[in-house]
């Protein structure tokens, strides 16, 4: 059965850009897995300090995979761009986590959807409601009422690339 997976992107190393542009293809080349979707680019401070600002997306990919496999095939793709996995929320030149998968609510050792952090993360909110703005969670949040607690600071829209 094909989910709608929505798919937070993140880079802060090795021209952050073309690190998303590449997850982008890599990801459409998943099978059974189309890519529906892609929001503006986002710059974003950050979380810790003396870091590289991050340039920041999210994708909508309807998919086949279950979602261990799905994650499998994702940090696949982050490693196949030179992910090192050195400290946590340190620099990287490509971070791919599942935001949501479909309507379901997971919570196994790998994987936690809703993404544990992503209601308090600007960078992760204003790029997913680009893509759809009457989304509500498994737990019936909406997305508009996050956007109402979590401010858009120290986030920038990045222009459609020409």
């Amino acid at each position: 059965m094909t989910e709608r997976a929505y798919i937070g992107l993140g880079s802060n190393l090795a021209d952050p850009a073309a690190q998303l542009h590449a997850a982008l293809e890599a990801m459409a080349a998943l099978p059974g897995s189309q890519l529906a979707g892609v929001s503006p680019f986002y710059v974003s401070d950050s979380l810790l300090p003396g870091q590289p600002r991050y340039t920041n997306a999210v994708a909508a990919l309807d998919t086949d995979l279950a979602p261990l496999a799905l994650l499998d095939a994702l940090q696949a793709i982050e490693l196949d761009q030179g992910r090192e996995r050195l400290e946590r929320w340190g620099p990287r030149t490509l971070d791919l986590d599942i935001l949501l998968f479909g309507s379901q609510a997971i919570d196994v050792p790998r994987l936690q959807v809703p993404h544990y952090h992503m209601h308090a993360r600007a960078f992760v909110l204003y790029p997913l409601a680009d893509l759809a703005p009457d989304l509500q969670l498994p737990d019936g949040r909406l997305l508009s009422q996050m956007l109402g607690d979590c401010p858009f600071v120290g986030l920038e829209r990045l222009p459609a690339p020409e």
